[in-house]
């Protein structure tokens, strides 16, 4: 027998990898080398991307100095994989959210510059290939900070550099491309991309998500117009309309200013991490897909990790498991979409800490029983 164990992270508790381990190590304690393995760890563009391709293409770190939103210097780390050609990066590393502290949150400032250094670096490398996940930011500067760090100039009625930040856009009114790195026309560039959201209006970058980024009801105001100049100045100056291309509003406008400047798709990250790590060769060879994340629920069907796996699974007809740490109110609705059994690993009432630190043990006693119960039902054949 062959088993694919293709699952996502698991929140706080295990990367990728360590729940691919933990699982291939309760089922081997029952079937033996009965059985052989194949584990390949998944992301879906968000947090833990780089951890999962760096884990799956045995990537090497590269860790620089970059601007955090604020400006500050700071350490960030990504992944360069396939010999060098190949590099792996999240702008969370340089603009993450999580780098400024709740009281500091002002997307008025924040700037994705720091990405875009990280993407300099990357060509500095030599390489051929870049994937950069776009989630979890700390800006909505329409990626003006990125484009600025890679040679895009964006610049006010004097002729000047606008200031950074979200506000930053509303002194726009002239972009010149003519000194974008050129290094970038010779690299394929692929965004991993999990939300849909426009650029603009009630579903836009500014409405959906920047008062988790320190936004007030005033600032939106601000940068919606910011955003809307932003745009404006995109359509006469480079011809391009990306205000409602899906995802275009992701991590702040940072999908607009990518497809406006540079020549990318954006992708939903599951699509990508299937496709680099070359999931339909491997999956063919098996008889059983077990995947699965820290919690499943209702909007697991919406590009997740999970359903992910089991549509690219179901195109050979694949048996598929899914395992989390919680299941959610709705999550019933991922056996439509090609998983054919769910289960939680929980195995009784616990606080969420003991959850967390004790993941990997758990999640090895649900793979060696629910081995045990695939090895008795195969017996009764």
């Amino acid at each position: 027998m062959h088993i694919l164990i293709a699952p996502d992270s698991f929140k706080e508790s295990m990367t990728a990898m360590q729940a691919a381990e933990a699982i291939e190590q309760g089922w081997r304690d029952v079937a033996g080398d009965t059985t052989t393995f194949h584990k390949i760890p998944m992301a879906d563009g968000g947090e833990g991307t780089t951890q999962s391709l760096h884990d799956a293409l045995s990537g090497e770190w590269r860790t620089i100095t970059v601007q955090d939103p604020l400006g500050r210097t700071i350490s960030a780390t990504y992944s360069l994989a396939n010999e060098g050609q190949t590099a792996i990066i999240e702008m969370a590393a340089a603009s993450g959210l999580d780098l400024v502290k709740p009281e500091e949150r002002n997307p008025l400032v924040t700037s994705t510059y720091g990405t875009g250094q990280m993407l300099r670096d990357a060509l500095d490398q030599g390489v051929s290939h870049i994937i950069l996940g776009i989630g979890g930011s700390a800006t909505n500067d329409g990626g003006a900070g990125l484009l600025q760090a890679i040679g895009v100039q964006l610049l006010d009625a004097n002729g000047q550099s606008i200031s950074r930040g979200g506000q930053g856009l509303a002194q726009l009114t002239h972009i010149d491309l003519s000194q974008l790195d050129p290094r970038l026309s010779h690299v394929q560039l692929e965004v991993a991309c999990d939300v849909d959201n426009p650029l603009l209006g009630p579903n836009g970058a500014t409405t959906v998500y920047s008062q988790q980024k320190g936004a007030t009801e005033q600032d939106q105001v601000i940068l919606e117009d910011a955003l809307t100049q932003f745009h404006t100045v995109i359509v006469r100056d480079l011809r391009r309309q990306v205000a409602n291309i899906p995802g275009a509003g992701a991590a702040g406008g940072l999908g607009a200013g990518l497809l406006a400047c540079l020549p990318v798709e954006l992708k939903r990250g599951i699509d990508i991490v299937l496709s680099v790590t070359h999931f339909d060769h491997h999956v063919q060879q098996a008889d059983l897909v077990i995947t699965g994340e820290g919690a499943i629920d209702g909007q697991t069907v919406y590009g997740k990790t999970p359903v992910g796996v089991a549509k690219a699974a179901k195109r050979y007809g694949k048996p598929v498991i899914a395992i989390a740490g919680k299941l959610g109110a709705g999550y019933e609705a991922v056996e439509k979409h090609g998983i054919d059994a769910v289960y939680s690993m929980s195995t009784g009432p616990m606080s969420l800490e003991q959850a967390i630190n004790h993941g990997p043990m758990y999640l090895k006693q649900w793979a060696y029983h629910m081995a045990k119960f695939y090895q008795l039902i195969k017996e009764k054949r």
